[in-house]
């Protein structure tokens, strides 16, 4: 079957359909609609260890679990083994998430200027160095994975280099974006390389996907193609939570429903309330006008909402343009 459990160190998860660790997308209003709608594992955006040891405030609230999260990961960027080893213990007193993942992917030039992100990817002793801090600090209290690129550039692969590093050191589960950090998020993901990791991995971990998974057939041929553990919907879930219970029920029974307009919409209204109790009103409903054109695709004349969307400041303004759609 290719909806199946797994389980990463000591948890055990029902599915293998993730929410990925998404910047300025997966905070916990978020990861809660989308269990809600079927994902099996949540990650928080990623978090500076930097700040975290510096008791910045913002990160606290990055990783704050949703109330409907029975486990969740939190996810730490950061190139300094000693620093990711206190910001993992200064996690585990402030969350007791049950999985800590490390970031070696993020292609962001601030990012990399720190000897973090895919500059971990390319740099196999540091990588190792950084993944046995963890790992060491937070003593099997939970689990600690990765998440790689396949390289720095096409002449650069170092996925398997990568792979093997975090395996020495005890990592406890692998997921591959299988894009260079050159590519950004542009071109196309070359699952071959998610193959050739599964195969060389060999079961010793769980192998997980991501890249250019925007529907559910995108998550079924992954998993047919590669072999891999699981799937993580990253773009492919920003206002599209219903993503997740679609690719459920492709894989189990062999087709999905489409989810209808109004259902799209009152989803879209229940994630605004809980993000606004988190962060106010009016912030939340900037936020949310990225998020509501997103869910408002497929409505009959959904240019004219969406440019009524831009000026959407308050939670009031948001009804006054939907709620003829969500009746």
């Amino acid at each position: 079957m290719l909806y199946h459990p797994v389980k990463i160190g000591s948890i055990q998860l029902n599915g293998n359909l993730f929410l990925a660790p998404v910047a300025g997308y997966s905070d916990r209003s978020f990861r809660s609609i989308c269990i809600e709608h079927g994902a099996s594992f949540t990650y928080t955006e990623m978090v500076s260890a930097e700040a975290l040891t510096r008791n910045n405030e913002k990160t606290e609230t990055l990783m704050r679990r949703a109330q409907n999260e029975k486990v969740y990961s939190v996810q730490i960027f950061g190139g300094d083994p000693d620093t990711m080893a206190r910001a993992a213990q200064i996690v585990l007193d402030k969350t007791h998430t049950e999985c800590i993942d490390i970031n070696c992917g993020c292609p962001v030039p601030k990012i990399i200027k720190t000897e973090a992100g895919s500059a971990l990817t390319r740099d196999p002793d540091r990588l190792y160095k950084v993944v046995s801090a963890v790992k060491n600090a937070v003593n099997g209290n939970a689990a600690v994975t990765v998440k790689i690129r396949s390289g720095w550039d096409s002449e650069h692969i170092t996925f398997k280099e990568a792979a093997d590093a975090a395996l020495q050191a005890g990592c406890d589960a692998i997921t591959l974006h299988p894009r260079t950090r050159a590519q950004g998020y542009e071109g196309k993901a070359d699952w071959t390389k998610l193959k050739e990791l599964v195969e060389m991995v060999d079961s010793r971990v769980p192998v997980f996907g991501s890249g250019d998974l925007f529907t559910p057939q995108d998550a079924q041929r992954m998993l047919q193609e590669t072999g891999c553990s699981g799937v993580m919907f990253a773009r492919g879930a920003m206002g599209n939570p219903f993503i997740f219970t679609k690719t459920i029920s492709l894989l189990q029974n062999g087709s999905f429903q489409e989810i209808p307009l109004s259902s799209k919409i009152i989803t879209g209204y229940k994630e605004l309330d809980m993000l606004a109790a988190d962060i106010g009103e009016e912030p939340a409903c900037r936020e949310m006008r990225k998020r509501f054109c997103a869910y408002s695709k497929g409505i009959p004349g959904g240019a004219e909402l969406r440019a009524q969307i831009i000026h959407a400041n308050t939670i009031a303004d948001y009804h006054r343009i939907f709620d003829s759609v969500a009746k």
